[in-house]
């Protein structure tokens, strides 16, 4: 008979499991092997059950605005980092992602672990309604402390800032945002309206902060003739199609419309640029808060930024190169931005945007 049972090994750091079978003493050949095939289809059995429950994935799940491309980027790029979680993702706009975990909140009390979502007067909104997770991120402290709440309850991840873009055979070069109120460029630009683009509401808010431009500014711009689309889509295709000459514009769709052979130039005015960081959060119902932890510091880490930077955006690790057509990062200037006096300002801005352009 044996002399003694069979050995698993198990090696955790590779996820390795074998089974060791000793040297064993036969009075009975037969018998040796008819025990012999028994221990190794019970170690067969063992096997198989450890490999899919001592190894088990765990699972994360993230709702998030970025465009289906770069989601999916991001999500295989932090499952290579962690290979031992499984990324659930749900991708929409931000509005219709808030709708959606408010209702199943009120519903169930279900909630994701995570949020990637467009910008910070959203998770601001968030955070005031307590749906958010504080978290102290080690990786902050690299970062522009604009960049990021101070209380760790969410975390910008890049740079998309808000410039000039004109046609290539426009008059004028524009360098400021003055330069949009010459009497030249009367009836020639055209911005994103606050009401549909959140990026607009953002560049609103950054421009109400600046004494020289201000509700002012947007009054002007009435005067010359600017005229709003209902996002930044319809300012790029005014410009490229040549019915306006000049509009108001997120940089990454100017810079790519160009490296395609577009006929559009960007500029990032001297006064400097407004800016949405589409921040990564915590929620506070997450069932699986340490791997939402480690995503938050996936996506702030060297990696997460130089895969924001293949992406095709501005990183927001200043110490990273720029991408493909960006000036030099030192020669962009960001506006400061208050989320929370955004957020409390939001109707009453867009209400006097509407009582003045109409509610385009």
């Amino acid at each position: 008979m044996l002399a003694r049972e069979y050995e698993i090994i198990t090696t955790k750091k590779t996820g390795h499991i074998s089974v060791r079978f000793p040297c064993f003493n036969r009075h009975n050949e037969n018998q040796g092997d008819e025990n012999m095939s028994k221990k190794i289809a019970l170690a067969a059995a063992l096997l198989a059950f450890m490999s899919g429950t001592a190894f088990a994935k765990s699972t994360l799940t993230l709702y998030t605005s970025q465009p289906t491309e770069d989601a999916q980027m991001t999500v295989s790029a932090f499952e290579q980092a962690h290979p031992d979680v499984e990324v659930k993702w749900i991708r929409d706009g931000t509005a219709k992602l808030i709708a959606r975990l408010q209702a199943e909140i009120s519903a169930s009390g279900a909630s994701p672990d995570v949020l990637l979502i467009a910008d910070s007067v959203s998770m601001e909104s968030l955070k005031q309604q307590n749906l958010l997770a504080a978290y102290k991120s080690p990786q902050a402290s690299r970062y522009d402390a604009q960049l990021y709440d101070k209380d760790g309850y969410y975390y910008g991840t890049k740079l998309i800032t808000t410039g000039i873009a004109y046609h290539s055979k426009a008059p004028v070069k524009p360098e400021s945002w003055q330069d949009l109120l010459k009497p030249e460029l009367k009836n020639m630009t055209t911005l994103p309206s606050p009401l549909y683009s959140g990026a607009a509401q953002i560049h609103m808010a950054t421009l109400m902060n600046d004494p020289q431009l201000g509700w002012q500014y947007y009054e002007k711009l009435k005067e010359n003739g600017a005229m709003p689309q209902s996002g930044n889509g319809g300012v790029m295709s005014a410009i490229t199609s040549g019915s306006k000459a000049y509009g108001v514009l997120v940089d990454y769709m100017a810079i790519r419309e160009k490296a395609k052979g577009a006929p559009i130039e960007f500029v990032f005015p001297k006064e400097g640029v407004s800016i949405v960081t589409e921040p990564v959060a915590m929620m506070k119902g997450a069932k699986n808060p340490e791997d939402a932890k480690a995503f938050i510091d996936f996506v702030l880490s060297a990696d997460g930024q130089k895969l924001v930077l293949k992406q095709g955006y501005l990183t927001a690790d200043a110490s990273l190169p720029v991408p493909q057509g960006f000036p030099a990062r030192d020669t962009i200037k960001l506006m400061p931005y208050d989320p929370a006096k955004a957020l409390a300002d939001t109707e009453a801005n867009k209400k006097r945007f509407a009582d003045l352009f109409g509610n385009r």
